[in-house]
């Protein structure tokens, strides 16, 4: 037999119940008078359970888009086009919460009065969710890849960021080792941002830009008359930085003088001003930081064994870049997103050669010098990528070799592999594609080795090549 969808309303029902929506109709005074198997499945209400009951399963207390059925029906003018879309979160009949997304349209006879309403409703519950653990996991990812203002995902800077947040959870005395431009303010930072005493201040003094005889008034104040030129009372950076954190960098400066005292601040928690016979509490936590072998100090007598030892309680050393490499994609891409902001342009990339100068560069100064490079490149780049061209030319141009330098002595490796490169071009009488076939490279990168390697192709043939 042949079904008629077109005059049996049985088929209608059973097409609307074959449908993974929920329907629903209700009268003129907001009661339920058909709810279909799909609402069953996606709620858990069964129809006899609502059908002739108030429209409270779809009025949740997060609902936007509309009020209330009841208040939609009493409404004098119906909405645009008779339809309103819904957006709710309700509850299940088994206490679950339901993200729900559909749209009621409100029925009215030939005189416009309103008869009723019929909605469909459709689960967005798995879709929301999913989408938070996605979300969750990009913001753990981001998590591995940077810790307060340091990136990088290599295995010494995910152990760095293990010992920060380690050295986070106590008051000990932090010393922070490694080159010029590593990090290790932000470190202090970083350390200060997540430890008990965030909320308290953060102060920072390089102990080698202060001049010997000032840098004791810096860190402990003086007097009025303490000497000539202290025409007031000061406070120094210790009480300045009282309940905080002080960052003492390039410790290994401090003359011994200086170290005994700051041995006492460390020991008693208590500082005493120039020109003061009274000493003075205070409750600083104390990181160091320095770019010296403070070893090698102790053994040459310019750092006092306990001194150095007092802040030698729990030590963190910043890897250069040159030891972390893979990290220079991130800290290009974090520096784009940073200047970018700070310059107004919207840099979103770098161009594959200009990377590939940018890996291949030793990086004396570290992180600090591959930022200011960066932002050298904002000063000349259009568009939205940085070019070769934008990068400085330090950068841009491989080291000049000394004149009176001796070649270094290649590899056995390289040796071979040179040797094979001779082969194949003398079997190729100099021509680099037939070459780069039997060498199975392209010809780009056996031009490339033939560079490296100082081949002259001549030689292979006896003849220059076309």
């Amino acid at each position: 037999m042949e079904l008629d969808f077109c005059t049996d309303p049985q088929i209608l029902g059973m097409v609307v119940d074959a449908m993974a929506d929920g329907v629903f109709t209700v009268d003129a005074q907001g009661r339920f008078v058909a709810w279909s198997r799909g609402a069953e499945r996606i709620t858990g209400y069964r129809s006899e359970e609502v059908v002739g009951k108030p429209c409270r399963i779809m009025e949740g207390p997060n609902c936007k888009g509309f009020s209330t059925v009841a208040e939609l029906l009493e409404s004098p003018k119906p909405p645009p086009d008779g339809i309103c879309n819904q957006e709710c979160k309700v509850l299940a009949r088994d206490g679950r919460e339901l993200y729900l997304h559909g749209n009621i349209r409100v029925l009215t006879d030939d005189q416009g009065a309103i008869k009723g309403a019929v909605g469909t409703f459709t689960d967005l519950t798995a879709f929301l969710r999913a989408n938070e653990k996605i979300t969750l996991l990009e913001e753990q990812a981001k998590s591995r890849t940077a810790f307060q203002r340091l990136v990088g995902k290599s295995a010494p800077m995910q152990e760095v960021f293990r010992r920060l947040r380690l050295a986070a959870q106590s008051d000990v005395t932090v010393l922070l080792t490694g080159e010029s431009g590593t990090g290790k303010e932000l470190a202090a930072q970083a350390i200060h941002a997540v430890s008990a005493r965030q909320d308290k201040p953060f102060l920072s003094i390089n102990c080698g830009a202060i001049p010997e005889t000032l840098l004791e008034s810096e860190l402990f104040g003086h007097s009025r008359g303490a000497f000539t030129g202290a025409v007031r009372d000061k406070a120094g950076i210790f009480e300045a930085t009282d309940g905080g954190t002080l960052l003492l960098d390039e410790i290994g400066d401090i003359s011994p003088l200086l170290q005994l005292k700051l041995l006492r601040v460390l020991q008693e928690h208590e500082i005493q001003r120039v020109g003061e016979t009274r000493p003075r509490q205070v409750h600083v936590r104390l990181v160091a930081a320095t770019n010296k072998d403070l070893g090698a100090l102790v053994t040459a007598g310019a750092l006092r064994e306990d001194f150095y030892y007092r802040i030698h309680v729990f030590d963190l050393r910043l890897p250069p870049l040159r030891e972390r490499r893979e990290d220079l994609p991130l800290l290009v891409d974090h520096f784009l997103q940073e200047l970018g902001r700070e310059h107004g342009k919207p840099v979103t990339g770098v161009t594959r050669d200009a990377l590939h100068h940018l890996m291949a560069y030793p990086w004396p100064g570290n992180v600090r010098e591959l930022r200011n490079a960066i932002e050298h490149a904002f000063v000349t780049v259009q568009g939205e990528t940085l070019t070769l061209l934008d990068l400085p030319v330090e950068i841009r141009l491989p080291p000049a070799t000394p004149r009176h330098a001796l070649p270094s002595l290649p590899a056995p490796g390289d040796q071979e592999e040179r040797q094979r490169i001779l082969e194949a071009l003398a079997q190729a009488q100099g021509r680099r594609t037939e070459a780069a076939k039997r060498l199975g490279c392209s010809r780009v990168t056996l031009w490339k080795k033939i560079r490296q390697f100082q081949i002259d192709v001549g030689e292979t043939t006896g003849r220059c090549p076309p």
